[in-house]
């Protein structure tokens, strides 16, 4: 069942219906000022950080599911209704939302009143503006009142949330009933008069016929927000707000004829003033608003509106132009193009932090998170990926371990979150080898970078993956694995803490010590991160340590193959007290997806490349991949582990708290299905990695909606796994890593074309449901148009063609800025 469909001429989501099984939302912003929009009208808006700087006011887990937004009330001669459905749910004879890049629209119409919205965070400002236009539909002349609306947040919003004794004292309001240019405005400006140099404007670009600032006046008693009583009285009250619960909302008096149509335009903007031009009057009393009416005066026209709106819609194009496939496959084609890389850059912006699963106010920006977010955006703004290296690098501590997360607008380690989680030093090392190969930008290894952000303590970035590489060596348990630590990658593996007191937090209590529980995931981590950090330390001449993280990496890559090595596949880890997880031996947990994946990325026990040779079949990898599809395989895709867990663990953590087939607990943790899918490339095992794809992938499962729930255009992290009670049903969607190693998955290996250090490797490995395909990629400022001839042999790998003469291997090497390279690949 679908709840609408895709516009791929438009880069657009297109919803028909309010009743979607879940709020399906979007992003609004891609710089310092962001929004969550859901098609009802539903979220919440913030600069820079979702914790300390929020705008306006969400509760999550509340009923209905998504209550508070940005929500316009009509009163249509004394019906009142809103054209998002929610929050006063009256029908609507139409209703449809869009969901672009960047931007969306919602449009509904009752009672021959059309009324449409289009939200947007225009490039370079930091403000949501919003383009109402109201038609008259009907054969009779028309005189409505609209009444927008918005609820403040007091800033910090753990603390709005929390400390009422003092907040239902604080809240402050200005109020122009008339600006500069000509509409409206309402300041939210709550402790502007103490610490903050920073406020709120709500304003519209028209003369408003009233205004309410005190929520209480504008809900009225003992009602919800569907019975606001003000749009119910078709008249403002004038309210100020002193304490309680400030809100914005503006009347808007309009008259129509027959068939005409109007515009209003709203803004929502965070403004900043320097500590000596706070104030507009020398007794402090009145906001400095000069920075206010600039923004309100750039936005006053709809034409301001309408070209904000194209300019960002161009700069999507000019950003997805980077990688572009056309494969006949329209489902292949739109994730590629549109909407996976789209996802790719919210999570680079948000990291864990922000979505309608994450409040905004527990996690940062993470360590881990980060370092392989960047893997799925660092070709589409490489000097913000730049950025982001050195902002990640900074938290590191000097023995090569970090704070697991940080907040993005201090850029300061999370104390709340700690550190101790042992793969995050290598994931740094992954994330750099990768913006190096995207950009060639080997100066970046000598960029003074500090520890933990104290100044005098910087060193070259490459010492900072030096440090790296060192922690993990310096932190081997007795088989020569790397400790765990807290956690690795899966942080509800939790060896070093045997919680059996409530709410007690398994990522930062570690009440038992011992340097014994080892993970198998960080020791392939480390091989195949190793090698990058070989090569990195070649290219600068670091022939020493070169040589002696090889060794290293050889080493750990032995170890794997023969103690972490349980018959079939590899083991996940070793517990507190030196036992195996992850055995056949075991009834349940028996087999784990995490090492599987990422050893055969990394190349262990890989002793073929032809998945059809006798050898494969025999080795390590081949054994293992084929136990990953014969035990964890579903229709809806690989799960975590098998069998889930059906009672606590104390030894094991979090992991075993959840139902069987949830999360961590034999769910379908579409982060790591990736791992196998790329892993199955490297087999050459095309179709099976292409089926793989398809069955996580969001596109492929629109016509499942009923069944998947959260939205048919971005990844979910998770989907239950098949003990599970709802098998099939996704959770968490946005904010998942899973966004960009799906990216690394099918524009890397499944179509082939990924960056190296001295030329761009064409390796596709698709099956044969692709005949043929086009990947349009510019790396360094040159473009590759490359044509694929694709027979689906098992096993098959390209022969190249780089403009009309063939080139032994599989590697382009890069060409001049601004020219045009022509590949063609068969297989």
């Amino acid at each position: 069942m679908r709840y609408g469909h895709f516009d791929d001429s438009a880069r657009e989501y297109v919803i028909t219906t309010p009743h979607t099984p879940y709020p399906w939302i979007n992003y609004l912003g891609s710089e310092q000022f962001f929004s969550l929009l859901s098609h009802q009208a539903g979220g919440y808006s913030f600069y820079r950080d979702a914790k300390l700087r929020r705008l306006t006011r969400y509760r999550y887990n509340n009923i209905p599911t998504d209550v508070g937004g940005r929500y316009l009330f009509v009163n249509d001669g004394g019906d009142v209704w809103t054209p998002s459905w929610l929050p006063v749910k009256a029908d609507l004879d139409h209703f449809e939302a869009r969901h672009g890049l960047g931007y969306s629209s919602i449009t509904g119409e009752r009672g021959g009143l059309r009324v449409q919205t289009t939200f947007l965070v225009p490039l370079g400002e930091t403000a949501e503006v919003q383009k109402i236009t109201f038609t008259n539909t009907s054969d009779a002349a028309k005189s409505i009142s609209a009444f927008t609306y918005v609820e403040f947040c007091l800033w910090n919003a753990e603390d709005d949330q929390t400390n009422y004794q003092r907040n239902l004292s604080i809240g402050e309001v200005e109020v122009e009933t008339s600006t500069p240019s000509g509409g409206a405005a309402i300041y939210h400006r709550t402790e502007y008069r103490e610490r903050r140099d920073h406020f709120a404007v709500y304003g519209v670009n028209v003369p408003t016929g009233g205004f309410d600032t005190d929520r209480d006046a504008f809900v009225g008693a003992y009602n919800t927000l569907g019975e606001a009583a003000v749009p119910r009285a078709g008249a403002s009250t004038g309210s100020v707000a002193s304490g309680w619960y400030p809100i914005g909302s503006h009347q808007l008096d309009v008259e129509l004829a027959p068939g005409e149509s109007t515009d209003v335009v709203v803004v929502l903007g965070y403004v900043e003033n320097p500590q000596e031009e706070k104030w507009a009057d020398d007794a402090h009393q009145v906001v400095n608003k000069e920075r206010a009416h600039a923004l309100l005066s750039r936005f006053a026209t709809v034409d301001a509106v309408d070209a904000a709106l194209a300019a960002l819609q161009d700069h999507w194009t000019n950003l997805l132009s980077t990688y572009e496939v056309r494969s006949g496959d329209e489902k292949l084609d739109r994730m590629v193009n549109i909407w996976n890389q789209y996802q790719c850059m919210v999570t680079f912006n948000m990291s864990r932090s922000a979505s309608y699963f994450e409040t905004g106010m527990g996690r940062g920006m993470g360590f881990r998170d980060s370092s392989q977010d960047l893997l799925g955006f660092v070709h589409l703004i490489p000097e913000r990926a730049r950025e982001r290296i050195i902002d990640i690098a900074s938290t590191q501590f000097p023995d090569g371990s970090a704070y697991h997360q940080y907040q993005p607008l201090t850029k300061r380690g999370n104390h709340n979150l700690g550190s101790g989680f042992n793969d995050d030093p290598m994931w740094l090392v992954g994330g750099v080898a990768a913006y190096i190969k995207e950009t060639g930008d080997w100066g970046i290894l000598d960029e003074p970078v500090p520890f933990d952000n104290e100044p005098g303590t910087e060193v070259p970035l490459f010492e900072h993956l030096s440090r790296s590489v060192d922690f993990v060596l310096t932190h081997l348990g007795p088989h020569g694995l790397p400790l765990i630590g807290r956690a690795d990658w899966n942080d509800c593996l939790n060896l070093n803490c045997f919680s059996t007191t409530p709410g007690e937090s398994f990522q930062t209590t570690g009440n038992k010590t011992g340097g014994v529980a080892e993970s198998t995931f960080i020791g392939a981590q480390f091989v195949l991160y190793g090698r990058e950090y070989v090569a990195l330390a070649q290219h600068r001449g670091a022939a020493d340590e070169a040589v002696r993280a090889a060794e290293a990496v050889e080493a750990m890559t032995t170890t794997m193959l023969t103690d972490a090595w349980d018959g079939r596949w590899f083991l996940r880890a070793f517990d507190y007290y030196g036992n195996p997880i992850g055995t056949d031996a075991h009834d349940e947990g028996k087999i784990w997806i995490e090492p599987q994946g990422f050893s055969v990325m990394a190349g262990i026990g890989v002793s073929s490349t032809d998945p059809t040779a006798p050898e494969w079949a025999a080795s390590p990898a081949g054994k293992a991949l084929t136990a990953v599809e014969e035990l964890l395989g579903t229709d809806h895709g690989m799960v975590l582990q098998y069998p889930a867990y059906t009672t606590y663990q104390v030894h094991m953590g979090e992991v075993s708290t959840y139902p069987p087939g949830y999360k961590e607990n034999g769910g379908i943790f579409c982060h790591n299905n990736p791992w196998v899918i790329i892993g199955q490339t490297v087999a050459g095992d095309g179709a099976g990695a292409f089926a793989n794809y398809r069955k996580i992938t969001p596109a492929y499962r629109e016509d499942i909606s009923d069944v998947h729930q959260l939205e048919p255009y971005v990844y979910a992290q998770m989907i239950a796994g098949k003990e599970a009670v709802r098998h099939g049903q996704a959770k968490n969607s946005w904010l998942t890593g899973t966004a960009a190693w799906n990216f690394v998955a099918v524009s890397q290996y499944l179509l082939g074309v990924r960056p190296d250090y001295e030329g761009l490797v064409v390796d596709p490995q698709l099956g044969p449901d692709v005949p043929e395909f086009t990947v349009t990629r510019v790396a360094r400022g040159a473009t590759y148009e490359i044509t694929v001839r694709n027979s689906g042999t098992p096993g098959a790998r390209a022969a190249l063609t780089v403009d009309g003469r063939p080139i032994d291997g599989r590697t382009v090497p890069y060409a001049a800025a601004g020219t045009t390279v022509r590949v063609e690949a068969v297989l």
